[in-house]
């Protein structure tokens, strides 16, 4: 509904900027210029953006790629010096042996025992003072007469024959050797350094210490990247990456497999391909090579455990000139590409924001210009505007008076209908009372009789003296005069003609008023009565008065529809709601419903010229939605009706 106050807004002033906005007199303000951009100048903006962005990705990767290589090779310097540290701290020892007496002993034809114990001993205290894996000597056939580890059943080297050991053939040629190898006997790998032992000058022994590279295994956090050490035959021997050990950084040449064979530098174990090809010296500006690298895992504290990670990587070398090794170390490219991106987003950002701050500025300047322009046009638009202002707040002035009559008159219509919607509602509830009268005059009739009958009999008793039986025959009557009240109080509180008010409803009480009401009725008809609902189980937020009076009118309807059938069955049942509401319905074995749509439009009757105006359910609708339910009607299956109110259910009682 429409109030004054709302009405009365629109009649203020437009403000200044909807002013502006109107046209004046035909014309309005000049249209906007158009700020769509050329699309030449965006193409030539982005290409300078991301040619400057370009470059800076070059340059900071050029630079990034300098300090990479200038890195690797201080850390390859680092490590490659570690490992000669390591591998020839105790390189001379051979060389010393052939000075021991006990040594040159076990070097005869035919050694005595106490030379080879004498021996043994030697170079057990010798290895136990440097903690080589082992020092031992071999005769010129080849044969361990004696070694540091001669009294480890399981370990000893003596009596092993290594005639076929490069290191053995080396010494015994009179030359010093060193390469790497796999231990026959413990499979252990190890650096090896022999020496010639002479007596005079004919070589009679050759005199190996066994130096463990163990130390070069926690060597590699030095390097901080994957790294390789390979020996002169390209096979990788020591590696920070597990995978990588004895494979070949190149193929093979057959003869050398042969001699690699022979001399069983690896433990007769498969020399397998290194993963990416990968050049011995990859020179001074390094090698890029892509492959999937086992990195470092964050959750472990050693660098060999590993997580699978593909990207590119740049190859610097070293060589060890006194071992013949080749120490290769990866760095990682992707932390300098990714430095190089930001170096080339950040570049093309601040040329955009130089590009983007200069078109600001343009535009500012422009905007400035258009503003001032638009200024003297709204002068003049004011003007013009006021006018039109005044006319049209007289006329909504008017128009709003005219509303508020028109609301004034509809909220008295409103009221005259309420009210004779009242009327109605009374004027059919002493319709139902006149229709009842015959019943109710029958249950007066018999009380009544019976009273007058005993009153009389009360008299005679008194002039006789019998006041027990004079006492009984009031008691009886008191009795009837209480069942009289009985039937006289609810058509008394259905007559009362009071406002609806919503209150807690017990709708098992409500059920049974009615049915007292239309027992006689009911009966005579031989309607059967299924009253399922039960007191307490059932409480509605409605009038009690106005849901009797729909109750009546629906009972009453229910025995009309079932005049001329053979069982007649009137069920009444209180159940909950889906949404919390409560769900009464009256149900019959009658004839059914011709239209369900049309039930409740006034005037519609199915009963008979003068049985009938066709009001009791329009007004029984209206009567449950002014308590905020509602009321619809549908055919049974097994056939008849059923009419169902939906009613509100009373709200709990705060504890």
């Amino acid at each position: 509904m429409i109030t004054p106050n709302t009405m009365s807004e629109p009649a203020a002033a437009p403000s200044a900027p909807a002013a502006a906005q109107a046209p004046v007199g035909g014309t309005g303000l000049p249209p906007s210029r158009s700020l769509s951009p050329n699309p030449f100048i965006v193409a030539a903006i982005l290409l300078v953006i991301g040619l400057i962005g370009f470059g800076g990705y070059r340059a900071s990767e050029y630079q990034g790629m300098q300090t990479l290589r200038t890195d690797a090779g201080h850390r390859l310097d680092l490590f490659a010096a570690a490992v000669d540290g390591i591998v020839n701290r105790y390189a001379h020892i051979p060389a010393t042996i052939q000075l021991n007496e006990e040594v040159l002993g076990v070097m005869q034809r035919k050694p005595g025992p106490a030379s080879i114990v004498a021996a043994n001993r030697f170079l057990q205290r010798l290895n136990g003072h440097i903690g080589s894996i082992a020092i031992f000597v071999v005769n010129e056939r080849g044969i361990v007469i004696a070694s540091s580890n001669w009294n480890d059943p399981d370990n000893s080297f003596v009596g092993e024959d290594l005639s076929f050991r490069t290191y053995f053939l080396e010494g015994l040629a009179g030359r010093v050797g060193r390469h790497f190898a796999i231990g026959i006997t413990r499979g252990e790998p190890g650096y090896f350094v022999s020496h010639p032992i002479r007596q005079g000058n004919r070589v009679v022994g050759v005199a190996v210490i066994k130096i463990s590279l163990a130390q070069l295994e926690s060597a590699w956090d030095l390097l901080g990247a994957p790294a390789l050490i390979a020996d002169g035959n390209g096979v990788v021997i020591l590696s920070s990456v597990p995978e990588w050990r004895y494979t070949a950084l190149s193929p093979l040449p057959i003869d050398t497999r042969v001699e690699i064979k022979m001399n069983r530098l690896y433990n007769d174990g498969p020399i397998g391909d290194f993963p990416v090809s990968v050049d011995s010296d990859p020179g001074h500006e390094g090698q890029i090579v892509h492959m999937n690298l086992r990195a470092p895992s964050s959750s472990s504290p050693r660098p060999r455990s590993h997580a699978e990670v593909a990207g590119s990587y740049l190859v610097h070398g070293r060589g060890l000139k006194d071992v013949g090794w080749r120490l290769l170390i990866f760095s990682d490219l992707r932390p300098v590409r990714a430095q190089a991106f930001g170096h080339g987003a950040l570049a093309a950002i601040a040329t955009g924001f130089v590009l983007l701050l200069l078109l600001v500025v343009a535009q500012r300047r422009r905007i400035i210009r258009q503003k001032l322009e638009a200024k003297e046009l709204l002068v003049q638009a004011n003007a013009q505007l006021e006018s039109k202002v005044a006319r049209r707040t007289k006329a909504l002035t008017d128009t709003n008076a005219r509303l508020r009559k028109e609301v004034a008159e509809r909220q008295q219509a409103e009221q005259t209908l309420r009210a004779a919607q009242n009327e109605l509602v009374q004027a059919a509830k002493l319709a139902v009372l006149g229709q009842l009268a015959a019943g109710i005059t029958h249950e007066l009739a018999q009380p009544l009789g019976a009273m007058r009958t005993l009153s009389g009999n009360a008299v005679e008793f008194m002039k006789r003296g019998n006041l027990a039986t004079v006492e009984q025959n009031l008691g009886i009557i008191a009795r009837l005069a209480d069942q009289m009240g009985r039937i006289i109080t609810p058509l008394k509180t259905f007559a009362r003609k009071s406002p609806a008010i919503p209150a807690p409803t017990d709708v098992a009480h409500a059920v049974g008023a009615a049915l007292f009401l239309l027992d006689q009725r009911l009966s005579k008809s031989g309607v059967t009565v299924d009253n399922r609902c039960e007191a307490e189980q059932a409480i509605a937020w409605c009038d009690q008065n106005r849901l009797e009076q729909v109750l009546i009118n629906l009972i009453r309807n229910a025995a009309d529809a079932m005049a001329d059938s053979e069982h007649k069955t009137l069920t009444i049942e209180a159940t909950p709601g889906a949404d919390g509401s409560l769900e009464l319905s009256i149900a019959d074995t009658g004839c059914g419903l011709p239209d369900a749509g049309a039930l409740f439009e006034p005037f519609f009757t199915t009963k008979p010229a003068g049985e009938g105006l066709g009001l009791g359910l329009a007004i029984s609708r209206d009567i449950v939605r002014e308590f905020g339910g509602d009321l619809h009607a549908e055919n049974r299956p097994e056939g008849g009706a059923r009419f169902i109110l939906n009613l509100p259910a009373a709200p709990k009682e705060q504890p």
